[in-house]
């Protein structure tokens, strides 16, 4: 029990950016432990996929490549996930907290009896000790998160089961490459040893995806709305401020759940995770739940009418006052003085 798994989604030929920021972790948390990082692909014509993947600083890649394991289903990919982890037995495994991820996830803890925590925001090696137990635990998986609708910040560790199994959500984990010329070692699978005729009961026969126009998560400047912008007419002010400097408009849920702007734009716990480096936070109280996917930004400015807001405390300026006044002006001094 000495690795660490990352199971990597896999969609027409790339490696999702949420695998590769796993696989980013998984190494550091594997330098930590003195231990492998090793990940597993299954899909569909995977020759070559190790070039996407080795270069985080994989030291082993499991690959079931098999036509029948692509688009993805949950029985046959939980099957080949289950009997990799009873013969490896990993000590930590990763997964997105995409549909995938969320899906696959509660599949394979619950047949290795592990259990599972969702939604991690942080992951961090450390011990514990069990007094009632007289028990010392050394080098455990705290799997950090939101818990009670971001109320407190909960860390949950499994001192006995393995592997201690969590996912993360896209963004919250920053992509880094090991070396470009990592060589790890290829192990391809005989998927036929995992999985039967059963596990291909259901078949996909279509499908049509749509991918978001709105890209929050690339954008270097994000202009983010919360309640206190007070309608989605004062919205469009945001909209304005974010073309002219060249970036994109975000909210909290607050502003999603009062109609001013659609779901795709939320930031937060239930939203997406960024990593600007501008964030304008217009009118936005700053719960847990909305610093979680907006805290590390690169550099942050507050614009509220209550000094005591929360998210004042982690911004690098504030500026007292009405929101539309001070987005107005704000507006009216960039387009007078940029080229």
């Amino acid at each position: 029990m000495n690795s660490i798994f990352v199971y990597c989604e896999v969609d027409e030929g790339k490696v999702a950016e949420v695998s590769q920021e796993l696989l980013t972790k998984g190494r550091s948390l594997a330098d930590e432990l003195k231990c492998n990082l090793e990940a597993i692909a299954i899909g569909s014509n995977l020759d070559g996929i190790e070039a996407q993947i080795f270069p985080y600083g994989v030291d082993v890649l499991h690959v079931a490549d098999d036509a029948r394991l692509y688009p993805y289903t949950t029985n046959p990919h939980a099957s080949i996930v289950i009997g990799l982890f009873k013969e490896e037995k990993p000590q930590i495994a990763l997964m997105g907290a995409s549909s995938i991820g969320r899906d696959l996830g509660p599949r394979v803890s619950s047949a290795l009896h592990s259990g599972l925590t969702a939604d991690c925001t942080s992951l961090v090696i450390g011990g514990h000790e069990d007094k009632k137990a007289g028990k010392v635990y050394e080098n455990l998986l705290y799997q950090i998160r939101p818990a009670f609708g971001g109320n407190i910040i909960a860390t949950i560790i499994n001192p006995e089961c393995r592997p201690q199994m969590a996912t993360v959500r896209e963004g919250v984990m920053k992509k880094e490459i090991r070396d470009p010329k990592y060589k790890g070692t290829l192990n391809k699978l005989d998927v036929s040893k995992y999985v039967s005729d059963v596990d291909f009961v259901v078949e996909v026969v279509s499908r049509h995806l749509e991918k978001s126009k709105i890209n929050i998560k690339g954008a270097p400047i994000v202009v983010a709305g919360g309640y206190g912008v007070g309608s989605k007419e004062n919205f469009k002010l945001l909209h304005e401020l974010a073309e002219v400097l060249g970036g994109e408009v975000g909210a909290s849920r607050a502003a999603v759940d009062a109609g001013y702007t659609e779901h795709d734009r939320q930031i937060g716990q239930t939203g997406v995770t960024v990593r600007p480096k501008l964030y304008i936070a217009c009118g936005i109280s700053g719960q847990v739940q909305h610093r979680a996917g907006m805290d590390e930004s690169a550099q942050i400015i507050s614009i509220n009418n209550d000094p005591d807001a929360p998210i004042n405390s982690i911004a690098d300026y504030v500026i007292i006052g009405d929101v539309v006044e001070v987005v107005s002006k704000m507006i009216k001094f960039y387009k007078s003085n940029t080229k």
